[in-house]
């Protein structure tokens, strides 16, 4: 029913205002000159309210009672002959209540002109600064600021509790030329849930998206964002980052990773399902996993991703919330609390980061506004084949100032070490997993994505910039040239890149039965032709125990005892190869079933000598691996490996010498992979002197026979192998020896 009225809006856009279809709402509610008088005029929109008043906060007195324009709740009136705007309350009654509240229409935008150009230029690292829900206070009023990019949006409108979900309420300021949308919302408390309702282009309603920006959500299968306190969380890691900054050196420095899936490390109860997971909580982890990290001597936990995700199946790899610690194990603030407790334990925190995909939740980012905002609109180049996923359209400026300030705000904000990003193959290639006919070629006729490339390079240029000392770290399985290389010397500018080949042949050899290794004896050794080429990371990781791929101890082939010497004999063989180290939690202990999201680790297996064995063995070997400087000074130098023998195939014996620095003393290794032991087994040596015994896998803390050479041997002079001295050794079967040369016994 329509209310005589006297407004100087005509009916259209009243109608238009009591539609949410108006085009530029804060230009007809809140404060306004009278066109015609001098004089001030208040406009609100409040469904349900049967009558308000304006109310001048300066005396605390009402002023004004506005004349209801519309049976919506459509108010409208004088203020007086006022020439300024002033700052003011509007007094509400309703049927069953009185409210009085701030006006979120008389309040101005808060966005800065540099930040929206630098936004649209596609080059602005930190827009989680100002995009989002920020708490905020203004004039003494506290509230929220909310913002959002959605650029074909006819409407946009912020939804909770607060408004009963209700779109209409809570409309909208657009900047045209961005695409931006920003409102001001007194009284919005944190930890307040809402989401956004928009209407395409065409006026059709969306489903309701979750903030892209979000800082916190609602613990799944709940969708909601939610505001974030605004009170700073205090950090107690300064001399961490300082040393990080001056002092770190990852590339000289061991690096030996703990990749850990939170939600699956352990579980806090027997009671503990599937539909009722019993995580443990960011506190939790922070009092059991660091001091078993500590224990163990990783110098590093890398964890799969915790940017918010809906299905725990994904393993978290399908993020809705990029910029949201999942709530699953705890709050934003418990998780800045285990960082910096892991950094005050002496470990640092990398965290997997996904910027090549994102799911198809109906509350994600795909078609936010109606349109593909941040997906590339070609499916050709915005579905990827394999998780049904949306692709980044790497080439739009607004997406790529998110993903940019997306990485900057957990080495930011979250004091993070580094970032390993995921997939990163699958953003380089434009024909990744897809047929003839399912791609579209870049502008020179190629399969190379020249936006991902450049996004990657900008990345991974800033992120290093504003960050000294972190690791940006690549997932890349094929032989993309120059992947860990400078950018000015045409690679990506990535620091280390997972060994994906080295996995592949040393695990497809371990998998043979040591009678027929003879002739695959390659495998072993292919690595070390290009081990050089980039900056590498060796992982054995989550990827190689799930989809049927068994555990890493149920690859190995034999009996009990010689699976698990298998197992130690190649364990060490990797901690002495060039290149950083990565295992899977799990594989510390020999974890017998593949890895299920669903359950815990299989902790009891502890119980048993040789899964202790295992554990002990890792724990030696992290020791080593720091204490010995040859086996990581010179990680990423081909100047810190040299071969003995590496055509031993008769035997499957690899013998080699890791090197370090100037002055360093060298390390041997002598690698036995069938069960053939030998009492006198001569190595050629460069040194004359006492090797020094510093590890054996066949020893009986680790579950072996035992054989072993009293601690070290002396070199006897005489020519073999090429070099004037050598030493005679005990080689035990199925096994791994590590001697350091002691230049001064």
């Amino acid at each position: 029913m329509e209310i005589e009225h006297t407004s100087l809006l005509k009916q259209d856009e009243i109608n238009a205002i009591i539609h949410a279809t108006h085009s530029d709402i804060f230009s007809v509610l809140g404060m306004h000159q009278h066109p015609t008088q001098k004089s001030l005029l208040v406009r609100a929109f409040l469904p349900n309210a049967i009558s308000v008043n304006v109310i001048d906060t300066k005396n605390n007195k009402s002023i004004a009672t506005l004349d209801k324009i519309d049976d919506a709740g459509l108010f409208e009136g004088s203020v007086g002959s006022r020439k300024y705007a002033f700052n003011y309350q509007l007094q509400v009654e309703y049927s069953d209540t009185s409210i009085t509240i701030n006006d979120p229409y008389s309040f101005p935008s808060l966005l800065d002109l540099n930040d929206i150009y630098l936004f649209c230029e596609g080059t602005h690292e930190n827009t989680y600064q100002w995009m989002g829900a920020h708490q905020q206070e203004i004039d003494n009023v506290t509230g929220t600021n909310f913002v959002i990019w959605a650029p074909e949006a006819s409407r946009v409108s912020v939804v909770g509790d607060f408004n009963y979900w209700n779109g209409k309420s809570h409309v909208m300021r657009k900047h045209p030329a961005a695409g931006l949308w920003d409102i001001f919302i007194p009284g919005i408390e944190a930890n307040t849930s809402y989401k956004f309702e928009i209407a395409d282009k065409h006026g059709h309603i969306q489903p309701l998206k979750a903030d892209p920006y979000a800082f916190s959500m609602q613990k799944s299968p709940e969708t909601a964002s939610k505001v974030l306190p605004k009170t700073p969380y205090e950090w107690k890691d300064s001399e961490w980052l300082s040393n990080r900054e001056e002092k770190s050196d990852p590339y000289s420095g061991p690096v030996s990773v703990y990749e850990v899936h939170l939600g699956s490390w352990k579980r806090n109860s027997l009671n503990d399902s599937p539909a009722n997971p019993a995580y443990l909580s960011y506190k939790d982890l922070t009092e059991q996993l660091i001091p078993y990290v500590v224990e163990m001597g990783f110098t590093h936990i890398q964890l799969m991703p915790i940017s918010e995700f809906p299905f725990d199946g994904s393993w978290g790899y399908q993020p809705v919330g990029l910029f949201a610690p999942t709530s699953r194990f705890g709050s934003a603030d418990e998780f800045k609390h285990f960082v910096d407790s892991c950094h005050q334990a002496g470990i640092g925190l990398l965290l997997d980061w996904v910027p090549g995909h994102f799911p198809t939740d109906p509350h994600g980012t795909g078609k936010l506004d109606g349109s593909c905002a941040y997906e590339h609109e070609d499916l050709r180049k915005g579905f990827h084949p394999d998780w049904n996923t949306l692709i980044y359209n790497y080439g739009r400026n607004e997406v790529k100032s998110y993903l940019i300030s997306n990485a900057n705000y957990w080495l930011d904000e979250y004091h993070v070490d580094g970032l390993r990003v995921d997939a990163v193959a699958s953003m380089l290639y434009l024909d990744y997993s897809r047929e003839e006919g399912e791609w579209l070629p870049n502008i020179h006729g190629g399969r190379e994505n020249l936006e991902a490339i450049e996004l990657l390079q900008t990345v991974n240029t800033r992120a290093y910039a504003n960050h000294p000392g972190i690791m940006m770290i690549a997932e890349e399985s094929t032989a993309w040239p120059g992947v860990s290389r400078p950018i000015d010397h045409g690679g990506l500018g990535f620091g280390f890149k997972w060994n994906m080949g080295w996995m592949n042949d040393t695990l497809q050899y371990m998998e043979r039965d040591p009678i027929y290794r003879k002739h695959h004896h390659n495998e072993m050794t292919f690595g070390l032709v290009y081990s050089f080429s980039e900056n590498f990371i060796l992982p054995l990781s989550h990827d190689e125990v799930v989809h049927g791929k068994g555990s890493l101890i149920n690859k190995m082939p034999g009996d009990e005892w010689q699976q698990f010497a298998n197992l130690r004999a190649y364990y060490a063989f990797m901690w002495t190869h060039p290149g950083k180290k990565l295992l899977f939690m799990g594989g510390e202990f020999a974890q017998r079933n593949e890895w299920n999201h669903d359950h815990s680790l299989d902790w009891h297996l502890l119980e048993y000598k040789f899964h202790s064995g295992v554990q002990q063995l890792i724990k030696n070997l992290n020791h080593t691996y720091k204490t010995v400087p040859a086996l990581h000074e010179l990680d990423c130098d081909g100047n810190g490996f040299e071969w003995l023998d590496s055509q031993n195939s008769e035997q499957s014996i690899l013998t080699y010498i890791r090197k370090g620095k100037n002055g360093t003393p060298n390390a041997v290794i002598i690698v036995n992979l069938t069960p053939t032991s030998y009492e006198s087994f001569n190595v050629g040596v460069p040194n004359s002197g006492f090797y020094k015994e510093c590890l054996n896998t066949d020893a009986e803390k680790y579950g072996g026979s035992n054989i072993h050479n009293n601690g070290g041997v002396t070199s006897i002079k005489g020519e073999h192998g090429g070099h004037s001295q050598h030493i005679s050794i005990a080689v035990p079967g199925l096994s791994t020896v590590i001697f350091e040369y002691q230049p001064q016994r």
